[in-house]
């Protein structure tokens, strides 16, 4: 370390006499406003990094400086170079970062440079779980055939996992069957502090992962959060995570959780009220009384959740809860030994009380004052409390679109429909899926073992969930279903349909499979608001089934409840579920589950010898992913398959980088409204014969039945690239409304005054090398950190993206791939400036010189001649994203560092 900083390097004695060292961070007191006990304990954490790090060279003295004299109101002009101790990977984005991977090395070869001087230069854990579908449901063979089909759509990617695997030191893969990334993240992943092998300084765990609810992780008091996989990429070859200095805002909870409400009902409150602070971007700290009293799986489902408060974190310092978790969780007792050593002698010990930590500005939340809630229909911040269900979808029925709502007539609010199938007619606000799942959930034993003992108490009244609905029981580990079946609960789960389907990211991500072709045709036909009930976080339009309209996220318990009504439209606090086999109305109330029979149940999910017995062997009950054959070599030999290519990121690529000039004569692909999220931009889910990534594949020989989903095909950029801005519910604005005033849904635009589909434009723009531009308003990127939506972005050549607002990690992905985000000006909009499908644009400033979020000129020629200028905020934020930006992408800029 540079010899102008205050020698840190100190030792620190365990409860059994064992040293070690670490770098004291109080020794840095002289550096800062005051003492450095006085920084957000996350700010000291990644302050640790920084000082551990600090070379001269990537990571310098005037950076521990800047970081260590942290100010709660300062301007955030400075940029933290954060070396992350390792990185976590879910399969749908790891397998496209896996592709980028193979990808340089074959150009180290071509170049006749080692191929192995690609390779990641920290741990890299790969777990599979995005891959399973809820193809089979409600019967105890359910798991065995999700996971055959599973396997079979799937091989072609297993096998380049495995080639992965062997090809790169330090790379490990979690397989399918396992659990959820993050609570396996939670629950084995993490070992407390780390070191070097042979080497006796110790620091604290810290990552990034390729999914934006690694943020779970924050329980532990682990600083990491979720980027892209571009991103990921640079860290694992040795990059620093650059972000911006942040704002830090105190979460202080009071009170307690009171009896009848759940951590669902409390992340739902904390989700609505963070949007509403505008914590974007900034790091959330919890601390107070409240935050004590709660346990680590509490802590880690609001900790998961930051992304829908639009967070970088939601970050629970370390206490005497978080060691005991790690010992119940199975960790060695050295481990916890250590871990607690360490944070007592950094003085980080213990949840913060009011005014001994600096924040930004603190937020209060009452813990006395939570009710049960969902939230609902289209975004997980909209809560709604349990009473005001019935009164909440019936007004979202009639709302026009622009206010989230139906834009149905009341007449047919209590209309029924026919189907095809027998004794099954349809209304609107049935429940057609409620789904366990997600790991927001099922990493919490207390809402978990709730549901259990709710459906135990429904079947003891004689309730019963219709066979129609689609019921599903995903958990995020094995020691759930271990945990359920000793505490007797997995039985009456199942009696109402809840079977286990699969242990992974089902309904939440989109994987909740197909509704019968009856119910499908009789939705269409009648245009039904059907609706979704799930515990999980991400609830956006088209997210859950292209059919399903109305999603509303609950708790595991309520899941079961909504289940057994069959409908969101009721008042469960008043209406019954039912009636029992006597015919007596059964109230929610009736089969609500005790905080004392929860209690009682607990200790079957805090068994350390389970713990240990599920997560030291991973080829147990895992024999279809032993029998897939592993490619082998250094080079990855790209055979034909559609679901695994070369990616075109590095075709011409050579050492010296590509001139930046400014953006000339291009025109509008879209013009988009607010809140326009990944899962817009980003192909996911399910896709049919008609668009432009079916026709691709039905060319190339595959059946419809073998389609799969977009996610699975994320190693294939031909597939995803046609599903950009391909979202059933899209809305670009610049289609004029259709016969009925509503607007045009899905991935179409106009080209030369006609509608066509948004690829077959691209492509034409594209043939004519004339750039285009994307145009947005307010929160552009929201929902998850998926890579493809910067990586189709580019594809399509777009060229710039102008917006009101940006969402963090889809911001630093575009700068990632060489696409260029812009902001407008307070006041300014595309609406405000009247830009239409015929303008034509230039942004310049650019070719002058880069610079961190300079201002640039947009010129709009309009057909009548005229022109307008008006000034835009580039959004590249950092010297090192100029750096990114010059070298065409992020990628580009790390493989001309090693090949040099």
């Amino acid at each position: 370390m540079a010899a102008t900083l205050p020698k840190t390097l100190a030792q620190f004695t365990t409860a059994s006499g064992h040293t070690g060292r670490l770098h004291q961070l109080s020794a840095l007191d002289a550096l800062g406003a005051g003492p450095i006990a006085r920084l957000p304990v996350c700010l000291r954490i990644v302050l640790e990094s920084v000082v551990r790090n600090c070379d001269g060279k990537r990571i310098t003295a005037e950076h521990v400086r800047q970081l260590a004299g942290w100010r709660p109101s300062a301007e955030r002009t400075e940029e933290i170079p954060f070396v992350v101790a390792r990185v976590v990977l879910q399969d749908f984005t790891g397998v496209p970062l896996l592709c980028d991977l193979a990808a340089m090395r074959s150009v180290a070869d071509r170049m006749d440079r080692p191929a192995k001087a690609i390779e990641p230069l920290v741990p890299v854990d790969l777990v599979v779980d995005h891959s399973v579908q809820v193809d089979y449901f409600g019967t105890l063979d359910a798991l065995h055939k999700n996971m055959e089909m599973e396997f079979q759509r799937n091989r072609e990617r297993y096998q380049f996992m495995k080639w992965g695997m062997q090809a790169f030191d330090g790379f490990r893969v979690v397989p399918p069957g396992i659990g959820i990334v993050h609570q396996v993240n939670l629950e084995y992943l993490f070992h407390g502090v780390r070191n070097a092998p042979g080497d006796d300084l110790y620091y604290p765990d810290t990552l990034v992962g390729t999914d934006s609810h690694t943020t779970m992780i924050n329980a532990l008091g682990v600083v990491g959060w979720g980027v892209g996989g571009i991103e990921a990429e640079a860290a694992m070859l040795g990059q620093p995570v650059y972000i911006l200095t942040p704002d830090v805002v105190g979460v202080e909870l009071t009170g307690a959780l009171p009896e009848g409400t759940t951590a669902t009902d409390l992340v739902l409150t904390v989700t609505e009220r963070l949007r509403k602070e505008k914590v974007v971007g900034c790091f959330v700290e919890f601390f107070g009384e409240g935050t004590a009293s709660l346990s680590v799986t509490d802590r880690a489902t609001i900790a998961n959740m930051a992304p829908e408060y639009g967070a970088t974190m939601g970050f629970f310092p370390v206490d005497d809860k978080t060691v005991d978790y790690m010992r119940k969780t199975g960790r060695e007792e050295a481990d916890c030994e250590r871990f607690e050593a360490w944070f007592r002698a950094q003085g980080m010990f213990g949840i913060p009380r009011a005014g001994e930590v600096d924040y930004t500005r603190v937020v209060k939340i009452d813990l006395d004052a939570l009710v049960p809630s969902l939230a609902g229909p289209k975004r997980p911040q909209d809560r709604i409390e349990l009473p005001a269900m019935r009164e909440r979808f019936e007004s979202l029925f009639v709302a026009p679109s622009s206010e989230n709502g139906f834009n149905k007539p009341p007449s047919v609010l209590h209309e029924r429909y026919p189907t095809e199938m027998t004794d099954v007619d349809l209304g609107h606000g049935d429940v057609l899926i409620a789904a366990i799942t997600s790991c927001t959930n099922t990493s919490n034993p207390a809402v978990m073992i709730a549901a259990g003992l709710l459906a135990k108490n429904a079947v003891a009244r004689g309730l019963h969930v219709k066979p129609h609905i689609k019921t599903s029981l995903a958990p995020g580990s094995r020691v759930v279903t271990d945990y359920l079946t000793r505490a007797g609960l997995i039985e009456p789960l199942a009696e109402l349909g809840f079977t286990l389907a699969g242990y992974g990211c089902t309904t939440c991500i989109g994987n909740a499979g197909d509704l019968t072709p009856e119910l499908n045709e009789a939705i269409a036909k009648h245009d039904v608001i059907a609706a979704s009930v799930l515990s999980g976080n991400r609830n956006f339009e088209a997210r859950i089934h292209p059919n399903i309209r109305a999603n509303f996220l609950a708790s595991p318990p309520l899941v079961v409840a909504y289940a057994l009504a069959g409908t969101v439209n009721i008042d469960l606090s008043t209406e019954p579920l039912g009636t029992d086999e006597d015919g007596q109305a059964v109230y929610l109330k009736d089969i609500w589950p005790g905080s004392e029979d929860i209690n009682a149940a607990l200790p079957y999910a805090q068994d350390p010898v389970t713990f240990r017995k599920l997560y030291s062997d991973f080829s147990q009950e895992v024999d279809l992913w032993s029998e897939i054959p592993a490619p082998t070599g250094d080079v990855y030999d790209w055979p034909a398959s559609t679901y695994i290519a070369q990616p075109p990121f590095f075709d011409g690529f050579d050492m010296t980088p590509p001139p930046v000039g400014d953006i000339h004569d291009a025109r509008a692909l879209l013009l988009l409204g607010d809140s326009v999220t990944t899962d817009h931009i980003s192909p996911a889910g399910r896709f049919s014969e008609q668009t432009p990534a079916g026709q691709w594949l039905v060319d190339a020989g595959v059946d419809r039945k073998d389609f799969n989903s977009y996610g699975s095909r994320r190693g294939n950029h031909e597939v995803m690239m046609r599903g950009t801005f391909a979202n059933v519910r899209i809305k670009n604005l610049m289609l004029p409304p259709d016969e009925h005033g509503s607007r045009i849904e899905g991935g179409f635009t106009l080209y030369d005054g006609e509608q066509t589909t948004v690829f077959d434009a691209a492509s034409r723009y594209m043939a004519a090398n004339t750039p285009t531009v994307v145009f947005a308003g307010e929160e552009y990127g929201t929902g998850s950190s998926r890579d493809w939506a910067a990586k189709g972005t580019l594809l399509l050549g777009v060229k710039a993206v102008v917006a009101n607002s940006f969402e963090r990690i889809h911001r630093s992905n575009l700068v990632g791939m060489g696409v260029l985000p812009l902001q407008f000006m307070a006041g300014t909009s595309w609406q405000s400036l009247d830009i239409g499908p015929e303008d034509r644009f230039d942004i310049e400033g650019i070719e002058a010189g880069l610079a961190p979020r300079q201002t640039l000129t947009l010129r709009i020629h309009r057909t009548d001649g005229s022109t307008e200028e008006v000034p835009l905020r580039s959004r590249i934020d950092t010297e090192v994203e100029v750096a990114y930006f010059r070298h065409g992408g992020i990628l580009p800029y790390v493989l001309r560092q090693i090949l040099a």
